[in-house]
């Protein structure tokens, strides 16, 4: 293990820490990490998900992938197979169980119980930590797809131990994209720790020739979460996971909803991640972009959802993203049937397919909105390095309890929560507070001009009401949460 970035764990500081992880539940015993780094190479390169992502960049593709993951190692095998087959799924996830994301292992054992005695799952997800390396190998070994471990984990390190050694290779989350979207009181100094042993674990099968692909989290809320602040906090993960050896990275960004900043944040988050890894002195890494389709409310009428689903894609191709995480039309019902993932999947393949040839169209706005988004992000981030006194880590702390990094809606006593997003006149995410975001004078007034207008269209002062309507303007049919 090389020792160069911010925080770089020492092997012996890894191996010291491994015994105690491992320790956590009985299954961490069938960790073998040699033994599972020989499995990883014995993998087909078809099934490895770096390369799929590497091969889209080079091919201007883009793949799709969904959401799923039930508590029986048998139903989600089918589930898998019903994916990749009748939903012409390109990547496959397992989706983690929420007792298992709270590393809640005994009472995840509970629910495995139930459901083998009520036939069918009572868990939101696989249990990946209770089933262990054998039985995560079922899955690896059931499906034809590269497969990636999906889940919402602010402490993932015995999960990633047990799910590499079983032959996953993508891995997904971050140690403040799993812990100030998900966690109400865990530290951040905690999470971000334990994340870099997640990053540690995978640089060790990199320097052994395996190639991992890691994805921080980049939606969020997922709630008009404006594009500087994802783009900060996934360029940051990027920061953490490279410093620990990480060679494969997807980056993601949640759906806004309107096109020209949809295509604009992907655009600036790929090259400010470029600027800030070689900033940093990396250059041996691959890159790759993730959309997620829409993340707020849903329609409840199926045709609607699928409208929503369709924008989405469409926004995602013309981004050029080189994966969508695909939505399904009953996502305003709870956990979609794998029909109704395979409806979603489908819908959006035909969607990429008429799309994918035609160039994104640019304008003035496009370029306009990009340069925002790039003068945001580089603001917020040089405040980071600057608390930091150049220690990134140490500056991610230091910003959010200075309200300097600030998640919109987000549940954990680390965030300070000032900042309230609304939606300009023409769907753009914009300001109504900008909290203790770093932002000059120019930038806020051009937030605050942009919602005057809307407000003078709408006949009404420039209020909270706004931001209400429109976290739930989609739901209801429409981008922008207007008086009707």
């Amino acid at each position: 293990m090389k020792n160069k970035g911010p925080g770089r764990l020492t092997e012996a500081e890894y191996r010291e820490e491994r015994e105690l992880v491992l320790a956590g539940w009985p299954t961490g015993a069938e960790v073998n990490l040699r033994e599972g780094i020989a499995y990883q190479k014995s993998i087909p390169p078809a099934r490895r998900f770096s390369r799929a992502m590497e091969e889209a960049a080079r091919n201007r593709g883009i793949l799709l992938q969904p959401r799923a993951g039930v508590a029986l190692i048998e139903e989600h095998i089918k589930l898998l197979k019903y994916l990749e087959t009748a939903g012409e799924a390109d990547l496959l996830p397992t989706t983690i169980d929420a007792y298992t994301r709270q590393n809640r292992y005994q009472e995840a054992a509970g629910g495995i119980e139930k459901s083998l005695n009520a036939g069918t799952s009572l868990l939101n997800g696989f249990p990946a930590v209770n089933h262990g390396v054998r039985g995560c190998r079922r899955v690896v070994e059931a499906v034809q797809k590269p497969i990636q471990i999906r889940h919402g984990t602010p402490d993932a390190r015995l999960l990633a131990e047990i799910t590499l050694a079983a032959g996953f290779t993508s891995f997904e989350g971050g140690g403040i994209s799993y812990n100030i979207p998900y966690a109400k009181k865990v530290p951040l100094e905690k999470s971000i720790r334990d994340w870099m042993y997640v990053d540690a674990l995978v640089g060790i099968y990199e320097d052994a020739g395996v190639p991992i692909n890691r994805e921080p989290f980049g939606p969020l809320t997922g709630t008009l979460v404006p594009p500087s602040i994802g783009h900060a906090a996934a360029i940051l993960e990027g920061l953490f996971a490279l410093g620990q050896g990480v060679r494969s990275l997807t980056l993601g960004y949640g759906q806004g909803g309107n096109l020209v900043q949809d295509v604009a944040a992907v655009r600036s988050l790929r090259e400010l991640a470029e600027e800030y890894f070689r900033g940093e002195g990396f250059t041996e890494y691959q890159l790759t972009t993730v959309f997620h389709q829409w993340m707020g409310g849903f329609p409840e009428d199926e045709a609607k959802a699928f409208g929503v689903i369709a924008w989405g894609s469409a926004a995602a191709v013309f981004s050029g993203a080189e994966k969508i995480i695909v939505k399904s039309p009953h996502e305003a019902m709870g956990i979609p049937t794998k029909e109704a993932n395979s409806q979603g999947l489908r819908a959006t393949k035909q969607i990429v397919n008429m799309l994918k040839d035609q160039p994104a169209p640019e304008s003035p706005a496009l370029q306009r909105e990009t340069e925002l988004i790039k003068k945001e992000t580089r603001a917020i981030l040089e405040a980071v390095r600057r608390l930091g006194g150049g220690d990134w880590v140490r500056g991610t702390v230091a910003a959010f309890e200075a309200g300097v990094l600030d998640v919109p809606f987000a549940p954990s006593v680390n965030n300070r929560g000032k900042i309230l997003p609304v939606r300009d006149n023409e769907g753009y995410i914009r300001l109504f507070n900008a909290g203790n975001l770093p932002f000059d004078e120019e930038i806020k007034g051009f937030h605050a001009e942009r919602l005057m207008e809307r407000a003078r269209a709408e006949g009404r002062e420039v209020c909270f009401q706004m931001v209400t309507d429109d976290i739930y303007a989609i739901s209801k049919g429409y981008l922008v949460g207007r008086p009707r």
